[in-house]
């Protein structure tokens, strides 16, 4: 199943550090099979509010985006973005080809009868 790296980043000052993390960053998460899905593009907010940028990275699976974040690439160049801007980033396992979400309602509609 495929994975994502997904980043809700607040907007922040340019910096030089900004500048050479976003050049070093995708050499650190190509060898794992990551690519940029979205990267600073514009977004429509439908509802709530979402400030600042959205950042998603697609990976083969959780275990290369897992090896991917704890590679001492990536580490070695991930304060040059988190000193200068401050967000959230979770890696999340997304669903297979042909995903049926009715059976996770019905599994919510058996579990509220139960109540």
């Amino acid at each position: 199943m495929p994975a994502y790296a997904i980043a809700h980043l607040q907007a922040a000052a340019p910096h030089p550090d900004i500048a050479e993390y976003v050049e070093r960053v995708p050499a650190t998460f190509e060898p794992y099979g990551g690519r940029f899905l979205v990267h600073f593009a514009q977004h429509e907010v439908k509802e709530g509010s979402w400030p600042g940028n959205v950042v998603v990275i697609g990976f083969p699976g959780i275990t290369e985006a897992r090896t991917w974040w704890d590679s001492p690439a990536y580490q070695e160049i991930a304060p040059l973005r988190s000193r200068h801007i401050q967000g959230d980033i979770i890696l999340v396992e997304g669903v297979p080809e042909g995903y049926d979400p009715t059976g996770p309602a019905k599994a919510l509609r058996e579990a509220l009868s139960t109540e």
